[in-house]
């Protein structure tokens, strides 16, 4: 599973980076690809494609509505969407990959996130 929001992203990143004019060929293929997964997904909910134009037009407020529906269609599940978002991240900014892949199983105390700052205290 991948979180919608990591999708999300991918989306954003690849819309940014796909104006410029330096953007790489890999770059606005990967977008492309990701962005027609996404819809053909989007398509199965209710006013999902809608989604994801508001998201183009405007990607701060529109982004809350995307991420709405791509849980209502369950994109988090689908592993094509997972790896193309992932792989555009990764054309994007080489750091973000793999950075949202995390897999907790019975732990206590977990911290996930960059400048954070925990104190725990177990019995």
């Amino acid at each position: 599973m991948i979180a919608v929001e990591l999708i999300v992203a991918a989306l954003t990143a690849g819309m940014s980076a796909g104006v410029t004019a330096t953007a790489s060929a890999a770059v606005q293929d990967a977008y492309a690809g990701l962005r027609a997964s996404v819809r053909r997904r989007l398509i199965a909910g209710p006013d999902g494609d809608e989604a994801l134009e508001e998201h183009e037009r405007d990607p701060e407020t529109g982004g809350v509505r995307l991420v709405e529906a791509l849980r209502a269609v369950e994109a988090g599940e689908d592993a094509e969407i997972a790896r193309l978002a992932q792989r555009l991240l990764g054309l994007t900014d080489p750091g973000q990959v793999g950075k949202y892949q995390v897999t907790v199983q019975d732990s206590k105390g977990v911290q996930i996130g960059e400048g954070n700052i925990q104190t725990n205290t177990f019995p």
